[in-house]
């Protein structure tokens, strides 16, 4: 674990202006423009990103796709491409320190979680596939023995990869990794408010020996060069974490354009269900507070809704404020910090009119509610739980992003499954009981990528994450996650 003293050193390190990396270095913008990196720990400048364009996206393309077709990755064999992307994990991991902090400054997540979280499961995500790659075979058709059916895998080619600025290391690597380790050439487009670690990834991939032009990344802003890249006509997919209506976008583009695979995590309401024969009623209010507070609430599984049977309501409630009470909030970069900042002084902005909303519909305000720490120039807000939330109201249908909760009382089986299906989102879910038979049909039940039973959270890269309905299609993480990045070939071989 990193310490204080390491944290304290690093958080004063000079950042200055970044570039865009591109063919295998970091190189200018075209027009010479930049973004200012605020940081919202004290809401004070502290770097700067180049503010790509269309003609920026272009190079990357180009560089990616004459990197394709030269084949010193697409077509290396996997055994190569495994030793190159596992120095790169070990790489990653080496400088976790660095990418923690960095990171944080960025998007102000907790330091606790944003070093495990970040370069930690990046690293992990890497190593994963870089192990994995070597590991999947072609298939032979059962034919007639007059012929011979030959099922080949090969990479797609060019794939855009755009990543939310909650997790960018994280998220990234879940498409990244998977997207390298099978022959592909990438170029990522990060979220303008959190691009330091991805740039500073692309570096530690050139440095493990990964070619020029495999990894490339173009800063800027999101209607620029997002909308050059799901427009492109040389790109061939587009991995995408982020909200609906960018979904939608990245959708008429590919129409628009070359008809590219968009794979799309487009978020959730996930419920949060607490059977009065749950196991035990403390620790779950423990947990369900982590699950929606942990990172100011910007978690895409976060269990924004919460579903209390009637039996244990004010029992679980009474734990669940102390649960909340408890966490501290501050500086993300001091160890001692359970919950960090929100990312930017829009999304607290964004986060407080959803609490007034909430107000105005008639929800009962228990605990939170405004933001804190104004002394520190930082964007800080009081996790914020609202009961008497019915699923008419705007805390119930919409996804925050944010530490707020709305909390349901539910009497029946039959009411919670209601209730948890009663959204547009599909993302995850939780159950908390100690019947098993509750539990099996709960999972079966529910409409979501992902079920917790008697937890909330953890799920490894063993493991598929993705959603249905409005949270979007498409798996990161687990061996699944290779398919998307995969083309099949057949070769049909009369003998």
């Amino acid at each position: 674990m990193i310490s204080q003293n390491a944290i304290d050193t690093l958080r004063k390190t000079e950042i200055g202006a970044r570039g865009l990396f591109i063919d295998g270095a970091q190189t200018d913008g075209t027009e010479g423009a930049n973004l200012t990196v605020t940081s919202p720990i004290d809401g004070r400048p502290f770097a700067s990103i180049t503010d790509g364009n269309a003609a920026d996206i272009d190079r990357a393309v180009r560089s990616a796709r004459k990197t394709f077709e030269k084949g010193s990755w697409s077509r290396a064999a996997p055994a190569f491409r495994k030793k190159v992307l596992t120095r790169f994990a070990e790489l990653v991991e080496r400088h976790a320190d660095e990418l923690a902090v960095l990171g944080v400054r960025d998007n102000g997540t907790e330091i606790g979680m944003a070093y495990k979280a970040e370069p930690l499961s990046a690293a992990g995500t890497i190593r994963y596939y870089a192990e994995a790659i070597d590991k999947v075979y072609g298939e032979i058709a059962p034919t007639a023995d007059n012929v011979l059916g030959l099922i080949h895998k090969e990479p797609l080619g060019v794939i855009g990869v755009i990543v939310p600025w909650n997790f960018p290391l994280m998220i990234g690597a879940w498409k990244i990794a998977p997207a390298l380790a099978a022959g592909n050439c990438v170029v990522v487009k990060p979220p303008e408010i959190a691009s330091l670690t991805l740039l500073r990834l692309a570096e530690l991939a050139s440095e493990a020996g990964l070619p020029a032009g495999v990894l490339n990344v173009v800063t800027g802003r999101g209607s620029v060069t997002g909308e050059a890249l799901g427009l492109h006509m040389d790109v061939d997919a587009i991995a995408f974490t982020g909200s609906g209506p960018v979904g939608r976008r990245l959708l008429e583009y590919s129409a628009r354009s070359n008809l590219k695979r968009i794979f799309l995590e487009l978020g959730g309401k996930s419920p949060n269900i607490v059977f009065a024969d749950a196991p035990d009623l403390k620790q779950a209010a423990i947990v369900s507070a982590n699950g929606i507070f942990r990172n100011s609430g910007q978690v895409c599984v976060a269990g924004s809704r919460l579903l209390v049977q009637a039996a244990v309501y004010d029992r679980f409630m009474d734990d669940l404020l102390a649960a909340t009470t408890r966490l501290k909030v501050g500086d993300p970069l001091d160890l001692t910090s359970d919950v960090g900042a929100v990312s930017s002084a829009e999304q607290l902005n964004k986060n407080l009119g959803f609490v007034a909303r909430a107000t105005e519909e008639g929800a009962r305000l228990v605990t939170g509610g405004e933001r804190i720490l104004t002394e520190t120039g930082g964007s800080y807000m009081a996790p914020t739980i609202f009961e008497n939330v019915t699923q008419d109201m705007q805390l119930a249908r919409e996804e925050v992003f944010g530490p707020v909760l709305g909390v349901m009382r539910f009497e029946t089986e039959e009411e919670a499954m209601r209730l948890a299906n009663s959204t547009v989102y599909g993302l995850a879910s939780a159950v908390w009981t100690a019947n098993l038979s509750t539990a099996h049909r709960m999972v079966r039940a529910i409409n979501a990528g992902v079920v917790h039973v008697n937890t909330y959270g953890g799920a490894d890269i063993t493991v598929p994450l993705g959603g249905v309905k409005q949270s979007g299609f498409g798996r990161d993480k687990s061996l699944h996650a290779l398919e998307k990045y995969l083309e099949l070939k057949t070769a049909w071989i009369a003998l």
